[in-house]
């Protein structure tokens, strides 16, 4: 039974109320269910503060994850990034991660490198730079973070290692940095290593060294984006490194941390957590963690993989995101619950708060923080999140219990004089309990410097003396609708806004626009693959390029395209349908694929790797001339045409019975790929 607080109710209801068994405390009552135990927490802010708090953020990339997000049309591309990044709206994110593009497969998909080769440099290149803009644009304050997850092969040299030549990596990396402010006006705050490998203490020091260097004293670095050990234990050791590094950033640590980390007096950051899929499970873990990283580990930023679900959620850890965007052809998008659980602590907090000195922990089970602006403004997070709806994908979660409880707060210090507080409140509904989200209640009224609330199981609250909050909703998008079945694109974007084309997902590889300017024909703007060399790896990419488009569920359909390959030796390229794995998966990826070679053969294989050999023979195809492939699935039964003819049919195909259509390469190597065309049936 929910209580309401007695100043809103009507007298002539007093007795009926005390009836209802609602109870209150030294204080107006709370709002609640009926609580089974009773507790007191102290608020002061007279002997001193706590960790400065650094805010709560998301991870943009680390495997292409907003990779669909910019193919989509306005007005929903603006009302999907307002919900994320617009302070007083959505999630109104303090942070934005993104991924370095270092042209490998980094969980579901690739990202283009600003430099594929030693001699070459392009800062208009994939999506990162637009997304940093549309998020500055909506919050110039919001602090961006670089981090690295695969870099080009040219920096390692022939080694799958970026720092033997760590003079090579910090050039490649400051210019990275360089670029952003030249060609995009962003000032990058933070710089990290390498994510979840080994850090190089020479090339950490040789990073901060360039930086200053070149002006750029501001940008932070973090190290090591993995565990809290060794970096911690190293840097109590090395003085010069412990002078550089500024962040200790760990993944997934489950809230807590080391005791050396702590001994350092660095800041310390859950730098990459959450990874869960967005239902309300998802959204228990977000609010469990946003509070008890600083509880239990004393961390002063969170910061989710990843900011939004926006690609094919059949890869790798799908709908692993804040909020869903992952159907640009149809406007559709949802605002899942980790939105407005980010809210509660986002919309009344900033970066340059202080935490207060207060254990945190609920009797009754929960958690709480409470920061102060030192200006008099307070903020006060609970969740009393349980352990089965409020796992995290990882690490594995301890048993623990949580009951519904009256906690009652008491004001001291600079607060004693504060009246009234905001509220805001989610429950988190399971089994036959209702949700809802980021709700406005009436406020609490604080009597002689004390306040009681009833609490129960899966619930957050925010109580706060801003008054600026607020939950925006705009009009519901277009309804889901599955991918076109009848989808072609000819590449001709004369000016293209970013460098792959829409939908399209690159898993091994990197597919752009191209001028061909030597001797086109009809085949003047191009697809072309454009990595020659395999990238210093993160994951196991695989020995050939594939690029990735579609419905998964397609089983019977016609995939025509128009093919160049410029390698004349040991050159090849592929159609293929019924694809069915990608991302750090994509070396077992299965399917029907329809190959040519420039040595005149052709082959039909069952798998990308080509061992599954299903047919082969002649086709008569060169290097440096353009031909047209066609593969037609129906059923158990595959067919293929060149150019228009017959080359091949009735080869047997048993599974994968459903999957992507692609295109791709025999290698790393330069193609060019035209007039698309998928049709389902």
């Amino acid at each position: 039974m929910a209580c309401a607080g007695l100043s809103q109710r009507p007298a002539a209801l007093l007795w009926g109320w005390l009836l209802l068994g609602c109870s209150w405390g030294p204080g107006p009552p709370g709002v609640g269910a009926a609580p089974r135990f009773s507790a007191a927490y102290v608020l002061d802010d007279a002997g001193g503060l706590g960790r400065r708090f650094d805010g709560i953020g998301a991870v943009s990339g680390g495997g292409a994850t907003s990779r669909l997000l910019v193919n989509y049309q306005e007005p929903y591309r603006s009302q999907i990034l307002d919900y994320l990044f617009k302070p007083n709206f959505g999630a109104a994110l303090h942070i934005l991660k993104v991924e370095i593009g270092g042209d490998g497969q980094s969980t579901d998909g690739t990202e283009p490198s600003h430099m594929h080769y030693e001699d070459d440099e392009n800062y208009f290149r994939g999506y990162e730079w637009w997304l940093m803009k549309e998020a500055k644009k909506r919050n110039p304050q919001i602090k961006l973070i670089g981090l690295p997850w695969t870099f080009p092969a040219w920096i390692g040299k022939g080694e799958n290692w970026p720092y033997d030549h760590p003079d090579v990596t910090v050039y490649y990396i400051v210019s990275w940095i360089l670029g952003a402010k030249q060609y995009h006006d962003l000032d990058i705050d933070y710089i990290g290593i390498w994510n979840e490998r080994a850090f190089n203490s020479k090339y950490i020091k040789l990073l901060r060294y360039t930086l200053d260097k070149h002006g750029l004293q501001q940008v932070r670095i973090i190290a090591s984006d993995r565990l809290w050990e060794p970096i911690s234990f190293v840097l109590l050791l090395d003085s010069e490194l412990h002078g550089v590094v500024d962040v200790i950033g760990a993944h997934y640590p489950g809230t807590k941390t080391v005791l050396n980390a702590i001994l350092t007096g660095k800041k310390l950051w859950s730098s990459e957590d959450y990874s869960t899929f967005n239902d309300e499970v998802g959204a228990g873990c977000w609010a469990r963690i946003l509070n008890q990283n600083y509880v239990n580990g004393k961390m002063t930023s969170t910061i989710a993989w990843n900011l939004v679900a926006s690609y094919y959620e059949e890869l790798p850890y799908g709908r692993c995101g804040l909020m869903t965007a992952q159907e640009p052809w149809s406007g559709h998008y949802k605002v899942e619950a980790p939105i407005w659980i980010t809210a509660h602590t986002t919309q009344f907090t900033q970066p340059g708060w202080s935490y207060l000195q207060v254990d945190g922990h609920l009797k009754g089970g929960g958690s709480f923080v409470a920061l102060t602006d030192g200006l008099g403004n307070l903020t006060i997070i609970i969740e009393t999140m349980s352990h089965n709806h409020s796992r995290c994908i990882r690490p594995l979660l301890l048993p623990f219990s949580v009951s519904p409880q009256r906690a009652t707060f008491y004001l001291k210090g600079s607060f004693y004089m504060v009246k009234t507080l905001q509220v805001w409140h989610s429950r988190l509904g399971f089994e036959s309990a209702h949700t809802t989200l980021f709700q406005q209640l009436h406020p609490v009224k604080v009597w002689k410097g004390s306040f009681s609330l009833d609490l129960n199981v899966d619930e957050v609250y925010t109580l706060t003396t801003l008054k600026t909050g607020q939950k925006h909703i705009y009009p519901d998008p277009p309804p889901s609708q599955p991918f076109p079945s009848n989808y072609k694109d000819d590449f001709n974007i004369r000016n293209p806004p970013f460098s792959e084309a829409p939908n399209f997902a690159d898993q091994t590889g990197v597919f752009e626009y191209f001028i061909n300017t030597s001797d086109p024909g009809d085949h003047v703007f191009t697809l072309r693959q454009v990595v020659v060399q395999r990238p210093i790896t993160w994951s196991s990419d695989a020995d050939q390029t594939i690029s990735i488009i579609g419905n998964f569920q397609w089983e019977n359909f016609t995939v025509t395209c128009d093919i160049y390959m410029e390698q004349p030796r040991d050159g090849g390229v592929f159609v293929a349908g019924r694809v069915d794995n990608g991302g750090i998966y994509v070396r077992s990826t299965k399917g029907v694929f329809f190959w040519v070679f420039a040595d005149g053969t052709y082959r039909v294989t069952g798998d990308l790797g080509g061992e599954e050999i299903l047919m082969k023979g002649d086709s008569g195809v060169r290097a440096h001339a353009w031909h047209t492939l066609t593969l037609n699935i129906q059923g158990t039964s595959a067919s293929g045409l060149l150019n228009g003819y017959p080359l091949w049919e009735n080869v047997t195909i048993t599974e994968p019975s459903n999957g992507w259509a692609a295109i791709g390469t025999r290698s790393f190597e330069f193609a060019q790929f035209d007039n698309f065309h998928v049709e389902a049936s």
